[in-house]
This record gives structure tokens, sequence and C-alpha cells, in this order.
């Protein structure tokens, strides 16, 4: 039995790494377009939106030895529904409404399975497209080298 609840929290665990990525990742705009969808649920705030730091860390080859890339700004809230249940917002960069906005839609996605499939799902797709765009535009740049080898 205990195998089992293992499993389980372990894809609960997977899954919400999976929409908090996802919503870090979303811009500022689809999410507050998605919270006038959902209704704005009464939370509070048990840490106010604030803007920091966190240290970078690398890999040497990407596999080797870790280093320190540099630092990044970051913003972090945590919040908590009225039900009691905590939701955090960890993004990129320096928009405290963001991570407001994340930390309120952890929350919901704790309490409501069907967000998964109205919310990240679309979100993800959204991501996954412009990142295709962005590939495409970029590959349109390559330029492809050849040596020429000097014969005898």
């Amino acid at each position: 039995m205990t195998i089992n609840n293992t499993a389980s929290s372990q894809a609960g665990m997977e899954a919400r790494q999976h929409w908090m990525g996802v919503l870090a990742r979303a811009s500022e705009e689809s999410l507050e377009q998605r919270l006038e969808g959902v209704g704005c649920p009464d939370y509070r705030h048990v840490r106010a939106p604030e803007i920091g730091l966190a240290m970078v860390r690398g890999r040497t080859g990407g596999t080797g030895n870790p280093f320190n890339l540099g630092e990044m700004t970051m913003s972090r809230c945590v919040v908590e529904l009225a039900g009691g249940t905590l939701g955090f917002g960890y993004v990129q960069g320096r928009s405290r409404r963001h991570a407001e906005l994340a930390a309120v839609f952890d929350a919901l996605l704790q309490l409501d399975d069907g967000l998964q499939r109205t919310l990240i799902e679309p979100l993800h797709a959204q991501w996954l497209a412009a990142r295709r765009e962005q590939s495409r535009k970029a590959a349109a740049t390559r330029v492809n080298f050849m040596t020429m080898v000097r014969g005898e």
C-alpha cells in the first residue's frame, strides 16, 4: 500500500512541477485573461511578491562538474486561499504580478484537476508553438561551413 501512495505522490509532484514551469513561462497577460475567466478567488499573501536574485548553476559539458554561471533576477510570491491551500509562484524577471498570478493558479490547480486541462494544456501548447516559431526563424539563419582538404 505504501508503494502505491509513494507512486501517486511522485506523479502528483511531477504534475505540479510541470504546471509550475508552464505558469512561469506563460505571459502575464495570458494569466490575467485566464484569471478573469476562472474568477478571482479570495486569497491573502503569506509572502508578498518580492524581487530578488538566484544563483544559476551550470555543468561543464552539460554533465561535468557544476559551477556558478551567474545570478538572475526572479520574483516570488506565496498566497493562501480562503480554504487554506498554499500556492507558490517563482518566475524569471521583475514582475511581481506574474509571480502572484502563478501562486494563485498553483493553489487553484491543487484543488481542481479540471484546470489542468483548461488552463495548463493550452498555455503549454501556446509556449510550444512560440518555441517552434523561434526555432524556425533561427534555423533560417543557419550557415553550414564546408572544409576543403588540400590534396597532394
